[in-house]
Order: structure tokens, then C-alpha cells, then sequence
């Protein structure tokens, strides 16, 4: 095979680009991480992407992890696949925190289609805790070709962005990114014009800014490079408010995400209480066994049964602003509960992510008569001696109780989720549920050929 049809072979292929756990606690970031290298991409390369770059949020609630456990795939055609590859290695190695903890995994996949296996791989990563083992053997299987940094943990996410072709519901994200000189220092952000535009935006945009807490939601707090980011339905409406915020500071550039962000994806899966293990997500459907019990800080603890009588323990918390709603749940209530699973005193217990009423069990109390004069409840002379108003002293002898249903408070079918504030990246906000995107290959590909979605000056 001589050396033009070899690039044509190469030119046909996809190459599936993953990387994950690239930042710590102290700075960096694997978004900006995958902005940088996809500039060099497309300058240098002259790659063409098949799709956005994908920003994959896996189980939120596995100890190891990275801040917003985010990895990214970028899915490429072009030539030098091999240069490509040098390229991505060189930026992992220097751009990501490996001497502050990352652990960074770098994984190529080149085929068309992606095996059964590493989409199994990628599902399971979404809801429960993958072994570094695991996602090397897969990767041997498959011939894709990784390469581990520091103790290579995010070898695991970079296989699951490349599993995860998001081809049911999704969001994007337009993310801004700050020169260097400028990482560390205060973000200013005009909140009126956050707000202005996210009620302008509203629907299509979501999580910018917390109506109750009159708090803006667009911008981290940390030494990394993000300045801000805009979740929301479409690339082109994302990137539209963020350059209508007319952000003071000269960044460096942007890029729009498709992302699982919002969409619940870690919550899909349901499981029997026994089964459910340490650190994993997921919903089940159970019962209330015990009354709620309000504990020190507001937070609010019951038990619940399955249907084959496994109990576990619900925890909800106070920022959640659930408290309320489940300090109303009575003995017998049937819910549905999303749920990351934690060990708490040497106990599964179950963190709260989300709420469905499904059944409410009907309480009654009796009230005693009222007073046709006065309009007063009338008191009770004793067990079967009747009833006197306190007022007037009329008596009712042989007037029976009224049977009271209590109302609840609560909305049999009703949804309760917590406040924006207390979103995880993965949660679902109310307005998108029955809303879920399908997945839409040709309008995808009309948004990335239609839209600027990166930019760096």
C-alpha cells in the first residue's frame, strides 16, 4: 500500500480521542484541557470534528474524583493520526496537575462504531465504581491504545466518554476561559445582566442564576481556568449569552460542550435496596417505614422498604430545601427517590436526589361539632356525655365527631427536586423532564457545521 492510499484508509477512520482526571483541587482543568488541544486540532491538523466535543459527567458520588468528574472525548477525522496522538500525550503531560494529585488517562480508539463492551463500560461508569483493572483489560481487548499518568485513574473516565455517544438526551455548555495572568483572581460578573438574560433565555438556558438565593451560578470559585459557563438546550443560544454578558475581562477564548449534563443519565437504573452498593446512583421505588426524623442541622432522616422488604435509610439535607417536604412523609407513603448511595456510622443510607409522591396514605382525625349559635368548636363533657359550647353553654348530646381527612400538603404524582443551588451537574432541572431531547443526528451535525463553537484569540 503506497503512502497516498494509506492516508485515504486513515482519512476514513474516526479517531476517538479520551482523556479524564487531569485537574485537582489546586487548579487546572480538563475542559480547558480539550479547548486547547482541540485549537491545535483544527489549526495545525486541519482536523474536521464529527461531533462537539463531548463533556461527560460520570457517578458523581465515587470517592475518587475530580471536582465536577468530567471527562472529555473529542471524535476527529483527518490525516497524522499518529502526530495527533504525540500532540494529545504532550498536553496531558503538561497541561494537566499531575504533581498536585491528577491522575490523568489518555485513551485512542480508531474504528467507525464503538464496541458493545466499552458502551457497557461507559453505562456503568454513569452509576457505579469502575476499577483502573477493568478499564485496562477493556482497553487490551479492543486495541485501544492508552497511556496512564500519575496513578492513571482516569484511565476509566477516558474510556467512558469514548463509550458514551450520548444518543439519547443531552445539553450543551459554552464555556469561557481565562488567559493565564489572569487564573486566581476575582471573577466579575454583572449579576443583573445574568439574570436578565437567563429570564430572556428561559427555557433554553438553565442553573445560571438561583432566583431564591439571588445568587449567580455561571461562575466557579477556584484557581482554574473556566471564567464562566451557560448550560442549555442549544449551542447557539448558549454562546449568545455569554458573549451578551459583555464580561469586562479579556479571556481567551471559548467553546461550546455537548454534554449529559441535566439530564439525570446517573439515575436511570433501578435496584433492589440489598443490591444497591456503597457510592453507586441510581432510583427505587419504596415505601416509608418509619416517620421522618428531623435531626440536628435540619436534616431529615427516614427509613423505607422495598418490594421484596429490604430497608435502607434516606438521608435529606438542608440545602436541598426538600427538608420540608419530607418531614410531611407519613408511614406507608409510596415514593420514588433518586438516590447516591454513601456509607454513613458504618451505614448505607441513601442521599436524597430527587422525590415522586407516587401513593399517599389518608389520615383522619375527628373534630368535635361546632356551635350553631356562636360558631364556635364545642368541648366534650366526657366519654359519652356530649358536648357544650364554651360560649353560650348550648349542649349537643347526641351530635357525633366529624371525620376529618388531613390534608397533606403534598401532591400525589408531584415532583420534588432540590434547589438550583443544590444542583449536582447531573441533575434534571424541573422544566426539562417530558421536555428530553431525542437524539437527532442531522440537526446535531447541522448545529456543528452552523455554529462557531469554539473561538480563541
Amino acid at each position: 500500500m503506497n503512502n497516498h492510499e494509506s492516508n485515504i484508509e486513515e482519512e476514513n477512520k474516526i479517531l476517538h480521542i479520551g482523556f479524564d482526571d487531569t485537574d485537582s483541587t489546586n487548579g487546572r482543568c480538563t475542559t480547558h484541557l480539550a479547548y486547547l488541544l482541540t485549537n491545535t486540532l483544527v489549526k495545525k491538523f486541519k482536523v474536521n470534528f464529527i461531533d462537539f466535543p463531548l463533556l461527560i459527567r460520570l457517578n458523581p458520588n465515587i470517592p475518587l474524583k475530580t471536582r465536577g468528574n468530567g471527562a472529555v472525548c473529542l471524535r476527529i477525522k483527518g490525516k497524522r493520526y499518529d502526530e495527533i496522538k504525540e500532540e494529545a500525550k504532550y498536553f496531558i503531560e503538561n497541561y494537566s496537575d499531575i504533581g498536585n494529585g491528577a491522575n490523568p488517562g489518555l485513551a485512542f480508539y480508531e474504528e467507525n462504531s464503538i464496541a458493545n463492551d466499552i458502551i457497557s463500560l461507559s453505562n456503568n461508569a454513569m452509576d457505579t465504581v469502575l476499577s483502573k483493572q477493568l478499564a485496562e483489560k477493556t482497553a487490551k481487548k479492543n486495541s485501544i491504545q492508552y497511556h496512564l499518568f500519575g496513578k492513571g485513574h482516569g484511565l476509566v473516565g477516558a474510556l467512558a466518554a469514548i463509550g458514551c455517544c450520548l444518543d439519547v438526551d443531552h445539553t450543551y455548555e459554552t464555556i469561557a476561559y481565562r488567559k493565564k495572568e489572569n487564573i486566581g483572581a476575582i471573577r466579575k460578573i454583572d449579576k443583573s445582566k445574568v439574570k436578565k438574560i437567563s429570564d430572556e433565555s428561559f427555557p433554553n438556558t438553565f442553573n445560571n442564576f438561583d432566583y431564591r438565593k439571588k445568587r449567580v451560578l455561571i461562575a466557579p470559585h477556584g484557581p482554574d481556568p473556566v471564567f464562566c459557563g451557560i448550560r442549555g438546550e442549544d449551542p447557539l443560544i448558549t454562546t449568545k449569552f455569554m458573549e451578551n454578558l459583555q464580561i469586562d475581562e479579556d479571556l481567551d477564548g471559548y467553546m461550546a460542550f455537548r454534554s449529559n449534563q441535566g439530564t439525570n443519565l446517573h439515575l436511570t437504573k433501578e435496584r433492589r435496596l440489598s443490591r444497591i452498593l456503597p457510592f453507586t446512583s441510581g432510583h427505587i421505588n419504596c415505601q416509608l417505614i418509619t416517620k421522618p426524623n428531623v435531626i440536628n442541622g435540619g436534616h431529615v432522616i427516614f427509613y423505607v422498604k422495598d418490594n421484596f422488604n429490604d430497608i435502607l435509610p434516606v438521608a435529606v439535607y438542608e440545602p436541598t430545601r426538600l427538608t420540608k417536604i419530607a418531614a410531611s412523609l407519613e408511614i406507608d407513603d409510596k415514593i420514588e427517590i433518586g438516590y447516591g448511595a454513601h456509607i454513613k456510622s458504618n451505614k448505607r443510607t441513601l442521599n436524597l436526589e430527587y422525590l415522586i409522591i407516587k401513593e399517599l396514605k389518608e389520615i383522619t382525625y375527628f373534630k368535635n361539632p361546632i356551635c350553631e349559635k356562636c360558631n364556635k368548636n364545642m368541648k366534650s363533657e366526657g366519654r359519652n356525655k356530649g358536648f357544650q359550647c364554651p360560649i353560650c353553654k348550648t349542649k349537643k348530646n347526641n351530635e357525633p365527631k366529624t371525620v376529618i381527612k388531613k390534608d397533606r400538603g403534598l401532591i400525589c404524582g408531584g415532583l420534588y427536586i432540590p434547589d438550583p443551588i443544590a444542583h449536582r451537574h447531573l441533575t434534571k432541572p424541573y422544566f426539562r423532564y417530558n421536555k428530553e431531547k431525542k437524539y437527532d443526528r442531522k440537526q446535531i451535525l447541522y448545529l456543528l457545521n452552523n455554529t462557531q463553537w469554539t473561538s480563541k484569540k
